[in-house]
């Protein structure tokens, strides 16, 4: 693939290797020396293939920094930042993740409503079901391949659940997510995308006759500004729910497992005392935050002394971030009090409108698992790869127990 050309505006010496970018994969756990290793670099620099793979993007590492082009919506939009529409020439966008103010407002008080702490508290019970269905037949054995076995299959049932479709359908699910999030192929995105608007459609065209009380519905039942959502629009909801419902729990979960798997002195911790997995979750989404996004840039301006122009894309790299020593002390060591103010949901009013359902899928996810199985290590003989671009994720994790 030919790069585009660097723009006459990004100084020479801001341009470098940026590693984590769609379709590299990695031998070590990027998060022991790769990422540390990007932290300790330059505040900000210029990827030649950073934004997808294939056309480059600005890189900031500092928290301020960041926080500072979430909250600016003067210089910066959050439109395209995904590219599934555009590849299946279609033009919806992600709701509410690419929409910009003030029609963002409208589109975020209708979605709002679907994920507040209440709501979350009257679902959590089932949730708690699916994740004991899923650990249920590990208890009888000394191994799994966690991504497999509960990582991927338990967030999906979730997400079927919410949005009322059959369980069954777990297997094609998963298999439309790794093409749409983890192949560096642009036929397998573009034909993983078509799979995943065409079987939406047919879900949103079945329930306007048929409304029930899951998602699909809620979205038929809405109303922006007085009317109905239009076809693009009611695309445009359905997707973002699953693409974000889906694999970002996913990669948290095994993130958080890997690193208990690796670490038994914390493991012994929240086996000990349940009643810390709460706070571990959040010190633990803000060490391993796999998540990063995009801007574009719609009118000139300087952020840390850099002049970004209009065009340029600017990665939202949460990973980053949250192990800046500027906004935490030793970032790289993991404390499981910290209790701290991360933003690996985002930050500002894009901040993720799922945040309250992941968060609890995560905690969930690890008070069943370390109720039900013994103490867990990754297996001896393991060969983990890791995913780096946009979601950081691990290909496989082998755990093992006595």
């Amino acid at each position: 693939m030919t790069l585009p050309a660097i723009p006459a505006h990004v100084p020479p010496h801001l341009v470098g290797d940026y590693p984590l970018v769609l379709g590299a994969v990695s031998d070590e756990n990027p998060f022991n020396r790769i990422i540390p290793d990007i932290q300790n670099g330059p505040a900000v620099m210029y990827s030649p293939n950073g934004y997808l793979g294939m056309k480059g993007a600005w890189v900031f590492n500092r928290a301020a920094d960041l926080q500072a082009i979430y909250l600016d919506t003067e210089h910066f939009s959050v439109k395209d930042f995904a590219p599934f529409a555009k590849f299946v020439g279609e033009n919806w966008n992600l709701v509410p993740a690419e929409i910009d103010a003030p029609m963002h407002g409208l589109y975020r008080a209708m979605v709002n409503p679907i994920f507040t702490p209440r709501r979350m508290a009257q679902f959590e019970n089932r949730v708690r079901e699916l994740a004991r269905e899923y650990i249920a037949p590990l208890k009888n054995r000394n191994e799994c391949e966690l991504m497999n076995d509960f990582a991927f299959r338990f967030p999906i049932a979730v997400f079927l659940e919410l949005m009322g479709l059959p369980m069954s359908n777990v297997e094609q699910f998963l298999e439309w997510e790794n093409g749409l999030l983890h192949n560096p192929n642009v036929d397998v995105i573009t034909a993983s995308t078509r799979a995943v608007t065409n079987y939406l459609q047919g879900e949103i065209d079945a329930r306007r006759n048929n409304l029930t009380d899951d998602l699909i519905s809620y979205g038929l039942k809405a109303e922006i500004d007085g009317r109905k959502l239009t076809d693009d629009e009611m695309m445009g909801f359905c997707f973002n729910l699953f693409v974000g419902g889906m694999d970002t729990v996913s990669t948290t979960v095994s993130l958080q497992f890997r690193h208990l798997a690796e670490h038994p002195e914390h493991q012994a911790i929240l086996r000990d005392d349940p009643s810390k997995i709460p706070m571990a979750v959040e010190e633990l989404l803000r060490a391993y935050s796999p998540s990063t996004t995009a801007r574009t840039c719609i009118k000139a301006v300087k952020v840390a002394g850099v002049q970004i122009m209009p065009g340029d894309k600017v990665l939202m790299a949460t990973t980053l971030v949250n192990r800046d020593p500027e906004a935490f002390d030793a970032p790289n060591e993991v404390r499981l009090d910290r209790n701290p103010r991360h933003i690996a949901f985002g930050f500002g009013v894009h901040r993720c409108v799922g945040a309250p359902l992941a968060r609890r899928e995560v905690i969930i996810a690890l008070e069943e698992f370390l109720s039900a199985i013994p103490p867990f290590r990754i297996a001896a003989d393991a060969h983990i790869q890791t995913y780096l671009g946009g979601v950081i994720q691990p290909v496989s994790l082998p755990l093992v127990w006595d």
